[in-house]
């Protein structure tokens, strides 16, 4: 998979956005292989004890194409991996993920976009609590994603849905940032609280969460859906099967074209 992306979308073309996330597990301790490993890409000794399933999703125009890292690494540095293969004539994607540290490695040159659906997250784990401040939250937000779906509806372009945004959604959120701050400089939040703490990280986070007002290509989240109408049981076990073929052109083996290049293989 790294190959593929290397040829198919870094090289030849400029991934608009980059969306990522992980998944962790605890482990008691690495296999000796996995170690080794490890402690050859870092130059040092792998002392993690868990494993890292990083799911990235490239998208550029219609095409999606997502790619899955296991190992010691975080999404960030399966990140900074991929990009290394990408090439330096391209300008910098939009790189979509939640607010970590781990994804955010110094050596990224990325646009950052933060993920609003966990910003959105934090209003609705302490609903119960606040749920007249959370209700106005999530009200504000709900508007942006309708706005968002009928983006999506009418087809509209990038610069379209931009400035659709900025129309319809961008006076609602300027109005939810004045009141996030009102609530902490006029002290009607305790800033330790559940409610003060949502507040605080969408303050914290305002730039990147609102890239979508900037934008033409900013998504509002990291959340994915089927990718490409594509099998993937039946897709992996093509690529397994043609292997030498997948190494020595992996851009024709893509999802969105390996039915074609099979056909061809089996004519020869």
């Amino acid at each position: 998979m790294g190959l593929a992306c290397e040829h198919g979308i870094s090289k030849t073309a400029s991934a608009l956005g980059l969306k990522y996330d992980s998944l962790t597990m605890k482990i008691l301790g690495l296999s000796q292989g996995c170690r080794e490993s490890a402690e050859a890409e870092s130059g040092q000794k792998a002392d993690r004890t868990g494993v890292f399933t990083s799911g990235i999703v490239s998208i550029f125009d219609d095409y999606r194409i997502s790619l899955f890292f296991t190992g010691p690494d975080h999404a960030g540095e399966n990140l900074v991996a991929l990009l290394k293969q990408r090439s330096c004539e391209l300008g910098p994607p939009i790189q979509m993920c939640d607010a970590l540290s781990r994804n955010m490695p110094a050596e990224l040159d990325t646009i950052l976009a933060n993920c609003l659906a966990h910003g959105r997250r934090q209003f609705v784990d302490v609903a119960m609590n606040f749920p007249q401040e959370c209700l106005y939250v999530l009200e504000v937000l709900k508007e942006v994603y309708t706005n968002d779906g009928e983006a999506r509806r009418q087809g509209m372009s990038g610069e379209q849905r931009l400035k659709w945004h900025q129309q319809e959604s961008g006076p609602r959120m300027d109005a939810l940032k004045a009141w996030l701050t009102d609530q902490i400089e006029q002290h009607k939040v305790e800033p330790n609280s559940g409610l003060g703490e949502a507040i605080t990280y969408m303050l914290k986070h305002w730039e990147a969460l609102t890239l979508f007002l900037r934008g033409p290509a900013a998504p509002l989240d990291n959340n994915t859906c089927e990718l490409n109408k594509v099998n993937a049981f039946e897709y992996l076990t093509v690529l397994q099967k043609h292997t030498h073929q997948l190494a020595s052109h992996p851009d024709a083996w893509m999802p969105w074209n390996y039915r074609g290049t099979l056909q061809k293989v089996a004519t020869r």
